[in-house]
């Protein structure tokens, strides 16, 4: 049976997208963010704030192809660019000085991926 990939019109557009600038750019972060939000719903990673704060380093940007769940508390200020983010996730982002963002903005923030740091 052939692999068809998301189903979701915009997912594919952003996976698209992140594939073109890997090769533009040299950038082999976002082939490998592409990799990860090309799974299937159900293997789609979630990340706790917890975990981000436990791995990032200040002033980094972290990438999480997949959901920011609220479990936990944020010290440091990064910024956090993810698939989708839940309501206390992006409270408690805000509450630390830090910044959430879409994985596309991140893209045009940074697209040759310098200083980010993917947390699956």
């Amino acid at each position: 049976m052939r692999r068809t990939g998301p189903t979701n019109t915009l997912l594919r557009t952003l996976i698209s997208q992140l594939r073109k600038a890997s090769r533009t750019y040299k950038a082999p972060v976002w082939r490998a963010v592409a990799e990860l939000l090309e799974r299937p719903r159900r293997r789609r990673v979630e990340v706790n704030l917890s975990k981000i704060n436990r791995y990032a380093r200040e002033g980094e940007m972290i990438i999480v192809p997949g959901k920011v769940l609220g479990a936990g508390k944020l010290d440091k200020k990064v910024t956090i660019a993810a698939y989708s983010f839940s309501r206390s996730a992006i409270e408690k982002i805000k509450l630390s000085g830090s910044r959430a963002m879409t994985i596309l903005d991140a893209l045009r923030e940074n697209p040759r991926g310098r200083k980010t740091r993917i947390i699956a």
